[in-house]
């Protein structure tokens, strides 16, 4: 399988990212190795966390999902063979957003606490509390990268404006800069993306692996009208995509699927694989049938009609 490499480093993943999300949420410990094991069993070596999730099953301070991560990991003795990606600086119901240098400096040690690692491979700024002065978010980063905990940073919700701030700061004073960009990004959700940080992923050379890559769950295609939304516990916030919009996307992934014989899913990940910078799409899973759409997005080649059709159907 052909690897990406991310920015400048020397990291080198698969073109999917797989979500951690689950882990500790609607997947439980069992549940969640056996997605694990069959992601790597493909070949696929990029896993995405964050130190906030899944604070919303109990109002705590989040890290199931790492605490799962790091056991999987250990009883597997696989820590070398991922690249594993968390995040710090998100709300959790303990914690407002936080990018100072304390908070990071603490948040860290937790994170590889609960991975039962000595490092991260990839370290985000999760949220950016618009606050805290760049230097010193990226002098924490600096810090944690030199004593060997962190390999390499990156950005997520942060605004274009801090974004290419950063980059000047960092150029400034000698400090580490962000290797590559996670921000919302899909057929349902392009002009944000396209407009504001495409040219930032150009400028910087920033490899993108986009969240909420299948909006939600939308773009599976599996919620066409209001009485579909309980098929599943996230089908409330997809609720905004039951649009003429949102309908025309779904109908043009169709056309897409059936040609080439393959799922929405599949066709609305390839279709991401297709843009420029683009590194791995971040998608979760929670079973081995919705994994099988994961590992087959990769093989698909959309031809310029297909990608003209879904353009013009997602256009803004």
């Amino acid at each position: 399988m052909k690897k990406v490499k991310i920015g400048s480093t020397d990291l080198e993943v698969a073109p999917i990212n797989l979500g951690g999300n689950v882990f500790g949420w609607t997947l439980d410990k069992d549940a969640s190795f056996k997605i694990l094991d069959a992601f790597v069993d493909k070949g696929f070596n990029f896993i995405d966390t964050a130190d906030m999730y899944s604070y919303w099953v109990d109002g705590g301070e989040g890290g199931q999902s790492e605490t799962i991560l790091g056991e999987w990991m250990k009883a597997r003795g696989n820590r070398s063979d991922v690249i594993m990606a968390t995040k710090v600086g998100g709300e959790t119901g303990t914690h407002p957003v936080d990018t100072s240098k304390k908070h990071i400096l603490e948040t860290v040690d937790k994170s590889l606490q609960r991975l039962q690692t000595d490092y991260i491979d990839l370290y985000y700024t999760h949220f950016d509390d618009n606050k805290t002065p760049i230097e010193e978010t990226l002098e924490a980063y600096d810090e944690i990268i030199k004593a060997g905990k962190v390999r390499y940073i990156a950005a997520s919700n942060v605004s274009p404006e801090r974004l290419e701030e950063s980059f000047v700061v960092a150029e400034k004073n000698g400090l580490p800069k962000y290797q590559a960009l996670q921000p919302h990004y899909n057929l349902l959700e392009r002009k944000g993306y396209e407009t504001d940080y495409a040219p930032l992923a150009e400028k910087y050379n920033l490899t993108v692996f986009p969240y909420w890559s299948l909006a939600s769950g939308f773009l599976t295609g599996k919620y066409r009208s209001e009485d579909d939304l309980n098929k599943s516990v996230r089908g409330g916030s997809v609720k905004k995509y039951l649009n003429d919009k949102g309908l025309g996307v779904i109908k043009a992934l169709d056309q897409v699927a059936e040609k080439h014989n393959t799922t929405q899913a599949t066709v609305s990940l390839a279709w991401l694989l297709a843009q420029p910078n683009l590194g791995a799409p971040i998608a979760s899973a929670t079973s081995e049938r919705q994994l099988e759409t994961l590992f087959n997005a990769p093989e698909l080649q959309l031809d310029s009609e297909d990608l003209e059709l879904l353009d013009k159907a997602s256009s803004y």
